[in-house]
């Protein structure tokens, strides 16, 4: 599919047909392919929680002020943001350093991520939810690639939600993101209105 068209065919769907699966197979291809998402220094600091079993689709549509949507896709993607990812010792930090880096680099890499992202809550904050953003919005492209449909939502009880599902507390959870395909006779509309690119540019 031209990237174009990605553009284009990629759409909020509310209707998903609860008839038909995601299967787990086609949904680690996705996580695979959206994890090629640029991040801040190649952290990564991200994780999704799977929500697919009747039950706790149906808990989690009480926590998100009751959209169908979460109960009728095939599945619930539970984007996870890492507050901690930065740190010396995460575990995602140190694989990509064990991969991706020499030892004589150590020193500066943890001195400058600390600099960066742990002077203050609100700059850890700010580095786990715009690389989380990162990778939502990469997964939404490759499950339109696939044919799938999403639709991303920060319309829930966040800490709710986090007590529900026992979510660590170094994760913030900026959005939930339902998958799968649309429901038959649904009408999508047009886009709606865009700002040009005058619009965007601030003088």
């Amino acid at each position: 599919m031209d990237f174009s068209d990605i553009l284009i065919k990629r759409r909020a769907i509310n209707f998903f047909d609860p008839t038909r699966n995601v299967s787990e197979t086609l949904l680690k291809d996705l996580l695979e392919e959206a994890v090629k998402a640029p991040s801040s220094f190649n952290l990564q600091p991200w994780k999704v929680k799977i929500v697919r079993d009747p039950e706790q689709k149906a808990a989690l549509r009480a926590l998100a002020f009751d959209q169908p949507k979460v109960t009728e896709a095939s599945v619930v993607i539970m984007v996870l943001a890492d507050r901690d990812g930065w740190k010396e010792g995460n575990e995602t930090l140190e694989k990509h350093f064990a991969k991706n880096m020499q030892p004589e680099q150590r020193d500066w890499f943890i001195s400058t991520t600390n600099t960066l992202y742990g002077n203050s809550e609100a700059a850890s904050q700010a580095f786990a939810n715009k690389n989380a953003g990162l990778f939502a919005m990469s997964f939404m492209y490759t499950a339109s690639n696939h044919g799938l449909h999403t639709h991303p939502m920060d319309g829930f009880d966040h800490e709710a939600v986090r007590k529900e599902f026992a979510i660590p507390d170094n994760y913030w959870i900026p959005m939930l993101i339902a998958v799968g395909h649309l429901n038959p006779g649904t009408d999508i509309h047009p886009k709606a209105w865009r700002q040009s690119a005058d619009e965007m540019i601030l003088e």
